[in-house]
């Protein structure tokens, strides 16, 4: 018998946790928002997403037929900013996104949660990922939003200030905390909040919109090791593209500032778009024999070219006026 308890308590938390705390939901569900098309995304280790999709992709086409959930992951060296994790993307109805996060956490639980043999249940974390925009939804005037969801989960829910070390990351993480079931009505909260946002919709449609990284300049990181480094890229064999290559143009002085941008919103734009990192030189500093400024580009081959091209347009526009 007690084999049989054990046995049950690890197979089955995806069913059982589910029935017992998802039931507030079933009993108070708010009005047209359980078969509205939503989404919702979250960071997993590499080796956890290599358990999600299974063997020939056997786990994630099971967690998808069980659920009626889409779920989709970036690639290897799709990393979310500043960390080595990927990023899973669950769409459907609401209904259908909690079952399969429910399913993928269970999953999660029983093969990288060692249980500790008390009778506590394990707590682990989950970090969601949330655009800006959405975020005062979730925390509310003074905080009160983001308190009411801790005490009515009792779950831990922190927010990560907006990155200043990622421009053009329009996005932030929001960490959740708890046994299963905590975790759980944590994220049924965050998402009947976040599915009240008419704009919170608008971040499906891209689901790993990190062009910095995706196209590879960034996976490579900033010299001295800053930022998202190589040793991220270990399964992935670079090809020609991806190689790391630095560039220098000059730009006439009048036209920096448009390169820049007010705040310097411009030039984090392209070099958003493109993957390129993108260094201008200080006033007085020009390219020997003449009075432009030096603007050296550094990524990967296609990055490089491709910041190159948007900061010439913008030069190019001026000068037709």
């Amino acid at each position: 018998m007690a084999m049989e308890g054990s046995e049950s308590v690890r197979n089955g938390p995806s069913s059982e946790v589910r029935q017992t705390q998802s039931s507030p939901r079933k009993s108070t569900p708010p009005p047209g928002n359980e078969d509205k098309g939503t989404h919702l995304r979250f960071l997993l280790s590499n080796a956890e997403a290599g358990s999600v999709i299974g063997k020939g992709g056997s786990t994630i086409n099971d967690i998808q037929s069980q659920s009626g959930a889409r779920v989709q992951l970036s690639r290897s060296y799709e990393c979310f900013p500043g960390t080595s994790d990927r990023i899973v993307m669950v769409s459907g109805t609401v209904d259908d996104v909690l079952k399969a996060v429910d399913l993928i956490l269970s999953k999660l639980l029983d093969e990288f949660y060692v249980e500790n043999g008390g009778e506590m249940d394990p707590e682990s974390k989950i970090r969601l990922v949330v655009p800006n925009s959405s975020c005062g939804g979730i925390i509310g005037k003074g905080g009160a939003i983001i308190k009411s969801l801790i005490e009515d989960s009792r779950a831990d829910i922190k927010i990560s200030p907006q990155d200043i070390y990622y421009p053009g990351l329009h996005d932030r993480l929001v960490t959740v905390t708890g046994t299963l079931g905590e975790q759980m009505r944590a994220i049924e909260l965050v998402l009947l909040k976040l599915v009240k946002d008419p704009y919170y919709q608008q971040s499906a449609n891209a689901p790993f919109p990190y062009p910095a990284l995706m196209y590879s300049g960034m996976n490579y990181g900033p010299p001295n090791g800053v930022g998202v480094g190589g040793k991220y890229l270990n399964n992935r064999v670079p090809n020609k593209e991806d190689r790391s290559s630095s560039v220098t143009i000059g730009i006439a002085d009048e036209h920096v500032g448009l390169v820049v941008g007010r705040g310097g919103r411009s030039i984090m734009e392209i070099s958003q778009l493109s993957g390129a990192r993108i260094k201008i030189s200080d006033r007085g500093d020009f390219m020997s024999g003449t009075s432009n400024r030096k603007v050296t580009i550094t990524g990967s081959q296609r990055s490089v070219r491709i910041a190159e091209s948007m900061i010439s347009r913008k030069v190019a526009s001026v000068a037709e006026r």
